[in-house]
């Protein structure tokens, strides 16, 4: 029995969310989780100044390169797998970046609402049944 593919938020195959820089908490470029993945890295966010602005402030610094954890060091532009929980914690002080909907994995909607992401999308939601 073969496991089925990842799906993102629109019931999709999960698409790539960046190779440059290479994202994902696997570091494939998407957005796949797993058991070690305790942080559920599975939105694929459009970093912004304010963004990057605010997780710093909340203990997680995205900015300032980590080679010793093959992590590059992020800019307004790139696109990067976040976790879940911290984008919700963004949209709630309205900083919230804008989103990869078909790079998004299915589980950020455990707790994410999917209106909540379909407004901040930066791909226009193709693969609706609505």
């Amino acid at each position: 029995m073969q496991a089925q593919d990842p799906q993102n938020v629109l019931g999709g195959d999960l698409r790539n969310c960046s190779n440059e820089p290479k994202t994902g908490f696997y570091r494939t470029g998407c957005c796949e989780t797993g058991p070690q993945d305790t942080g559920r890295h599975v939105v694929c966010a459009e970093m912004t100044e304010a963004f990057l602005r605010y997780t710093e402030a909340q203990g997680n610094d995205l900015s300032t390169p980590r080679p010793e954890w093959n992590f590059p060091g992020l800019e307004p532009g790139d696109r990067w797998c976040v976790c879940a929980a911290r984008w919700r914690e963004a949209l709630e002080a309205g900083v919230a970046p804008p989103v990869v909907l078909a790079a998004t994995h299915q589980q950020a909607l455990q707790l994410l609402d999917l209106d909540d992401l379909k407004a901040h999308a930066v791909d226009a939601p193709s693969s609706e049944s609505d």
